[in-house]
């Protein structure tokens, strides 16, 4: 039996997020400022000969076994949707080499719907363990766009394509999204910015989840229909990606985290749910203790809140985070993509 397994990263969006969600690049050129960090989305893929051509799906995150034998199995249904799209593109059910059975199992390191990419980064792993077992030459690039119509055009699930590439590529990256193809442009920053930084950051879990689709559907609505507030705040939120990586190339933490706070205040000008009253007071009750900015990791409406601290005050934001009912969580960088093993029994 061939058993491998794959691990694709979370990711944090710094600036520039919502400008990669179509038709904005197509028409304006989008560009993200992003990073993963070690928390991961897990795919173990397993060929049995001898079966029936068949796929057993376990979902750790949602306890959740289902079988598909055929092609009708895959019926999309809200459960596992994902992997049935997934594997439709991948290896269809029913059509493995010599009747073999594949077995799979999944889990995610962070809950769903927090706005870390989880979901995106769950079918980069889907990729990067297809590709391991098969022995695909797949490149990164290939392997996000493979995931991106996976969710985006299979799937129909609204939003953009940082997620996929951040998982992809992994480490500090730059990403330039135009109707020619995405541009990922990795950042070579020196060790001591990226300790300081780590030092200067703290990851809020706000308590609440969100679906980042309705949210995404309107702002596309509102920039389709040319609402003055949501496309200049697009072109503004383009220019301060490119703004937030220079300082960051050129080791001004303090000036990225107080474009941080300018970014967030435009992203909650792109439409309607972005903030929630109980995040605006966590917010500011943390910029009183001693954040420069912050923002959320996602779309909006819930999930994570990052933020970006005065180095004297750290602790005091952390507690007043805490105070507020969000919980800090450790976290660390993560300069590698979706990796790949095979998995050996003794």
């Amino acid at each position: 039996m061939d058993v491998v397994r794959s691990r694709a990263p979370l990711r944090l969006s710094f600036a520039g997020g919502g400008t990669d969600v179509s038709p904005y690049p197509e028409e304006k050129g989008g560009a993200v400022l992003n990073c993963t960090i070690d928390r991961y989305a897990y795919a173990t893929l397993s060929r049995i000969p001898g079966g029936s051509g068949g796929l057993r799906v376990h979902s750790l995150d949602y306890d959740v076994m289902a079988n598909y034998q055929t092609p009708a199995d895959l019926t999309y249904n809200g459960e596992l949707d994902l992997v049935k799209a997934a594997i439709k593109l991948l290896r269809p059910v029913g059509n493995g080499a010599d009747g073999e059975a594949l077995e799979l199992f999944l889990h995610t390191d962070a809950p769903p719907r927090t706005g870390l990419g989880g979901s995106s980064a769950l079918v980069v792993a889907l990729v990067g363990a297809f590709q391991r077992l098969y022995h695909q030459p797949w490149t990164p690039y290939e392997v996000a766009e493979l995931a991106y119509r996976v969710e985006r055009e299979e799937l129909g699930i609204k939003g953009g394509r940082q997620d996929q590439y951040a998982a992809a590529f992994g480490g500090f990256n730059f990403m330039e999204f135009t109707r020619a193809g995405a541009i990922v442009n990795p950042l070579k920053i020196p060790r001591d910015t990226l300790n300081e930084l780590s030092y200067r950051l703290l990851l809020c879990y706000t308590g609440t989840t969100h679906y980042s689709g309705d949210i995404i559907a309107k702002q596309q609505q509102d920039y389709r229909q040319g609402r003055g507030d949501t496309v200049r705040s697009l072109d503004e939120t383009r220019r301060l990606a490119v703004e937030m990586k220079n300082e960051l190339l050129r080791g001004n933490i303090d000036g990225m985290g107080k474009l941080l706070n300018e970014g967030w205040e435009l992203k909650k000008r792109f439409t309607e749910g972005i903030s929630t009253p109980q995040i605006d007071s966590l917010y500011e009750r943390a910029r009183r203790a001693g954040a420069l900015g912050g923002k959320l990791t996602g779309a909006g409406g819930g999930g994570y809140l990052l933020l970006f601290c005065d180095f004297a005050r750290r602790a005091e934001v952390a507690k007043a985070v805490t105070d507020s009912g969000g919980r800090v969580a450790d976290f660390r960088f993560e300069l590698e993509g979706v990796q790949t093993w095979p998995v050996r029994f003794a």
